[in-house]
């Protein structure tokens, strides 16, 4: 479980953060939302450790990312915005790299490896230098580092930007996979129908805030046009207003 308990955080006059709140169950994918400059580029960072808060808790399993990172971040997998890898080195040498700086090693760690090589079909590519993929092999050697240790809780910031039809399609269904194997999943999007497809719960943050939350159904009921589009936007300004 990935928890946010009033996190805050300030540069100079500037409140990037205000008291944000939620929490992405077990078993549950949480999605994120907010236009650029909301805030929620930051409330990533204070969640997986690169800022560290002001104010408030970000815990993983209920373990505090800021007093305890190591702990925390072993039950911790981030894809984040863009995520590059290396280009010298094979799908399966980038992978394997982030899995000794996590402390695997041996047989265990090459088990895992061809793990995630199977179950993101990566064979084609896996002895390869990464050096010329294409977007979705990017990605998916991006998403097996995240996945090498095996954390219960993800977070995936703008996962299907810049894949076609067919990746993103195969991406979804196996964010669903992780979701039905127990995963807590925290997936960041601008793609409203990612949102709605995947997301059991979406959390909508606007100016450093938490402005609405809610299940897609929800937020929609919330509109005349029953649509998360127009959801948002209503919420955004309700939270640019008060």
């Amino acid at each position: 479980m990935i928890e946010l308990e009033a996190l805050s955080k300030r540069f100079g006059a500037i409140d990037a953060v205000r008291d944000v709140s939620l929490r992405a169950a077990d078993g549950r994918i949480t999605g994120l939302l907010g236009p650029n400059g909301a805030g929620k580029s930051t409330t990533l960072r204070l969640l997986y450790g690169v800022l560290k808060p002001d104010a408030g808790r970000a815990l993983i399993d209920g373990i505090d990312i800021a007093s305890e990172p190591v702990a925390a971040l072993g039950r911790l997998g981030v894809l984040p915005h863009n995520a590059g890898i290396y280009p010298q080195l094979t799908a399966r040498e980038n992978i394997r790299y982030f899995g000794r700086l996590l402390g695997m090693a041996g047989t265990s760690l090459e088990r895992r490896i061809d793990e995630l090589i199977e179950l993101l079909e990566m064979g084609e590519f896996a002895q390869r230098r990464a050096k010329g993929f294409s977007q979705g092999q990017r990605l998916r050697v991006a998403l097996a580092r995240a996945l090498v240790h095996a954390p219960k809780n993800l977070v995936l910031d703008e996962p299907t930007n810049g894949l076609d039809v067919l990746a993103t399609r195969s991406l979804r269904e196996l964010i669903l996979r992780l979701k039905d194997s127990g995963h807590a999943v925290l997936f960041s999007s601008h793609v409203m129908q990612e949102v709605t497809a995947l997301c059991d719960e979406i959390v909508i943050i606007g100016g450093g805030r938490v402005v609405a939350t809610g299940t897609p159904a929800d937020l929609n009921r919330t509109v005349a046009s029953g649509s998360l589009e127009d959801a948002f936007v209503a919420a955004l300004e309700r939270g640019s207003a008060g």
